[in-house]
């Protein structure tokens, strides 16, 4: 059996292969409620042959979305459209996950399609948002305001209460985003991160925020039930957020119940250098998985079966998360399968095509 279509148990949850629909953003909701876009999208991801679909940055209070059409869990209304999306994944033999999000600083800005400045009234954009301090992302982008101790602890009880919620809507995997430079980046890097009080300054105060939210979720989340986090392993800027930083974070997140680490990078600063390349972020799920003792997901333009599979086979990393490749081809699962020789069963729907 090829590694890729091999089963992952964590905790009382099996997955039935190695491949993730990773957290795209569909910027298609209104008032945070996901709808038709959101039930074909990632139902149609599932009858691909995923093992697991997590949806996308879901906010965990409003002005937590990136924008103003970014979907959320923080009200009924929402919880009972994540149900019936996740009823269908789950009838069609896939794991729904949820991607638990504040965007902190970067949040109410325009849907890409729109343009990349601020939200306006008009499109429904706020002018509140939230950081560890009062430093814009980008010159286009709102001044956020430093959070004090009152807002720290509403946003972890958000956390603490969208988790709960997310149960409700029957999310099986709760993934914490801790990465390209949303509020909980924005607490341990370094570049975001002036604080002087106990949540800014050294390493450890810089993850105390991230690591509250961490405890909150987990607290409330099954025992039987795993917990994710993605992180950016480095900022990709010289001073700021750095892999060896993300491997100790790894090990303290890891003693608070975190099960697998999503691990993508950059994303925090605008001078960023990335060094593109085919599956370019392996390395650091391979160094994380290795140094922090604990399972990783790999993602970052890996597009091909036998790349995937070689990825998982050296022990780089356990899981496979496919962003836009799945955007191109839903069912790329199936093509995986049939390069590497494994027979992936069809929806009795589509059988006569396999």
């Amino acid at each position: 059996m090829p590694k890729l279509f091999s089963p992952l148990t964590l905790r009382s949850l099996t997955l039935k292969n190695r491949i993730v629909v990773s957290p795209m953003c569909e910027y298609s909701a209104e008032d945070g409620v996901p709808n038709d876009w959101h039930l074909v999208h990632l139902g149609s991801r599932a009858v691909g042959g995923c093992g697991l679909v997590i949806s996308e940055a879901t906010a965990v209070e409003a002005d937590g979305r990136i924008s103003p059409a970014d979907t959320g869990i923080y009200t009924d209304e929402q919880v009972a459209a994540w149900k019936r999306i996740n009823d269908f994944i789950e009838q069609e033999g896939s794991v729904p996950g949820i991607q638990l999000a504040h965007a902190g600083r970067k949040a109410s800005m325009s849907s890409p399609w729109i343009g990349r400045g601020q939200a306006t009234p008009d499109e429904g954009g706020w002018n509140t948002v939230w950081a560890p301090s009062a430093i814009r992302f980008h010159d286009s982008y709102p001044l956020p305001i430093a959070l004090d101790q009152p807002g720290i602890d509403r946003i972890i009880e958000a956390f603490r209460v969208g988790a709960r919620r997310s149960l409700e809507a029957g999310f099986k995997v709760a993934e914490i985003h801790g990465a390209h430079g949303y509020l909980i980046h924005q607490f341990l890097s370094p570049l975001s991160n002036l604080r002087t009080d106990d949540y800014g300054g050294s390493r450890d105060n810089r993850m105390r925020f991230p690591l509250a939210i961490v405890a909150a979720v987990r607290e409330v989340w099954p025992d039987d039930l795993p917990v994710f986090i993605r992180i950016s392993a480095t900022d990709w800027v010289e001073g700021g957020w750095s892999i060896d930083e993300s491997v100790e974070f790894c090990k303290r997140v890891k003693a608070l119940g975190v099960d697998l680490f999503d691990v993508s990078s950059g994303g925090l600063s605008m001078d960023q250098k990335i060094a593109v390349g085919p599956a370019y972020q392996v390395p650091f799920a391979e160094r994380i998985r290795s140094e922090a003792e604990i399972p990783t997901g790999a993602v970052g333009l890996i597009t091909e079966p036998h790349q995937a599979e070689q990825i998982l086979k050296s022990g780089q990393a356990d899981l496979i998360f496919l962003a836009r490749e799945l955007l191109r081809d839903p069912y790329w699962p199936r093509r995986a399968a049939k390069e590497l020789g494994f027979e992936l069963k069809a929806p009795k729907q589509y059988g006569r095509a396999w």
